[in-house]
């Protein structure tokens, strides 16, 4: 049920952002697309710092650094191996001639950071694992909200091609939630912290992306969350 939820909250999100997008001149399109690409840096980088430090006994303690490192660097070189950006942008040009906006410039755009930021992050796994164990999906609820407000703004300056981010999300969220009977026994705190750091550094490079121009291609650093959860295994054997 929160996947559906979170479907629906973008869908209605993106609706409202395209009728403001007609209504809003190109000038100011740019300006609000600035703003959200600092918005997306602070909400990255305030998450990272986050799950970076933690206070004990009154003492400043950084957090397992290198697991990130080492989870960016890999997953980074897996997802260029694979060539992930390039596959989502394809699927993206796809997509938009099948829904006849060949003339829209930044649909691609659009779809690929849209869908970044609404699949990225420890709320869309724990959320999905939650619902799927106990019906539970009130962290799915919370983060439908926020992906509403956010595919909303993001349809406002970049046009339907945010909408339709709306389709993965469902398709990951709910395997995650239909594999979650088997998933939740080995997603610990510590396994879902590490999966907070990294996409909290992903989403901050999404965000220089949206302000500055393409400067990172997330899309392949999208393994590393992988890569994260099997490095806290493997480390446990260490």
């Amino acid at each position: 049920m929160g996947t559906i939820i979170n479907f629906a909250a973008i869908i209605i999100g993106g609706v409202i952002g395209i009728v403001f997008n007609k209504s809003i001149s190109k000038r100011f399109q740019d300006t609000i697309l600035k703003a959200i690409g600092l918005s997306v840096l602070f909400v990255g980088a305030s998450g990272a710092l986050k799950e970076s430090f933690q206070i004990n006994n009154g003492a400043l303690e950084s957090g397992d650094m290198m697991g990130m490192i080492i989870s960016l660097v890999l997953g980074s070189v897996l997802g260029e191996a694979i060539n992930i950006e390039e596959n989502i942008e394809k699927f993206g040009d796809w997509l938009k001639q099948k829904v006849k906006s060949e003339k829209d410039p930044t649909f691609t755009d659009g779809f690929v950071m849209a869908t970044i930021t609404v699949c990225v992050g420890a709320m869309a796994i724990v959320g999905s694992i939650a619902d799927g164990i106990t019906g539970d999906y009130t962290i799915l609820l919370t983060k439908s909200i926020i992906d509403g407000i956010t595919i909303m703004i993001f349809a406002s300056s970049m046009g339907k091609g945010a909408v339709f981010s709306a389709f993965p999300l469902i398709a990951y969220q709910g395997a995650i939630t239909l594999l979650a009977r088997w998933v939740e026994p080995f997603i610990t705190e510590e396994i879902t912290a590490s999966i907070s750091l990294v996409g909290s550094v992903m989403i901050f490079a999404l965000g220089v992306n949206i302000a500055f121009g393409k400067k990172f291609k997330v899309s392949n650093m999208l393994p590393a969350l992988l890569v994260s959860v099997v490095y806290v295994w493997v480390r446990k054997f260490i």
